[in-house]
């Protein structure tokens, strides 16, 4: 790879990093707020998940990438990846809990996990 394409990805990964912020804020806002009335860990992060996943959207179709794709397309697409990360971080929570490790460290780890996973197939398929 050539040193301003390398460049150029690297740009792309931390503003995908620094705009996640705000989808895992999204996300862990909404997950605290349906703990606090009482809905169990892995349904609550799930709703949290999806808003999340909306503001990830917009902040990716506009900020990170450089769709050639429209965005009803891109938004389709999204929503393909989206099931697949749903169920995978459902299952990473899961998995985390069933091994004793607490709720939110669970979460934070499932995170970033997905953090990897989730720019890859953003970046080559998503959003290409």
């Amino acid at each position: 790879m050539r040193r301003t394409a390398l460049l150029a990805e690297a740009r792309r990964f931390t503003l995908h990093v620094v705009t996640g912020f705000a989808a895992v804020a999204a996300h862990y806002g909404t997950m605290a707020a349906l703990l606090a009335i009482g809905l169990s860990p892995v349904p609550a992060s799930s709703v949290g998940f999806a808003a999340g996943a909306v503001v990830r959207f917009m902040l990716a179709y506009r900020h990170v990438f450089d769709p050639t794709l429209p965005v009803a397309h891109s938004g389709l697409r999204f929503a393909i990846a989206l099931g697949a990360q749903a169920l995978a971080n459902a299952a990473l929570l899961s998995a985390g809990i069933a091994l004793g490790i607490p709720t939110w460290p669970a979460q934070v780890g499932a995170t970033v996990l997905m953090t990897f996973a989730n720019y890859a197939a953003y970046r080559l398929w998503v959003f290409r």
